[in-house]
């Protein structure tokens, strides 16, 4: 039995079809720019954020230079979270 023959004999496949006709003319914006403010800015200024700091403190002993360097880097990214949050007019507690 194919999923058409099974929506023939249902008795509420008129709501059904409702419903995916509702789905599929759905329009909105393009996410692209949401997931990559979401996703790849943080990670980008993480990056960066330990390449500088890595410049910044070069003359610092190697084991403290890598714990400041990777907690200034996480300091960054969380900060560019908050602001991503904070301007798309999301707080934290909206979750």
């Amino acid at each position: 039995m194919t999923e058409q023959d099974s929506c023939r004999s249902c008795v509420q496949k008129h709501e059904c079809q409702r419903v995916y006709e509702q789905i599929g003319n759905t329009s909105g914006s393009s996410v692209a720019v949401k997931v990559s403010l979401a996703f790849l800015l943080p990670l980008v200024v993480f990056i960066a954020a330990l390449a500088a700091s890595q410049r910044v403190l070069a003359g610092v002993a190697e084991p403290a230079q890598t714990a400041i360097s990777l907690a200034l880097a996480l300091a960054s990214a969380l900060g560019c979270i908050l602001a991503v949050r904070v301007i798309s007019g999301k707080s934290c507690q909206d979750r």
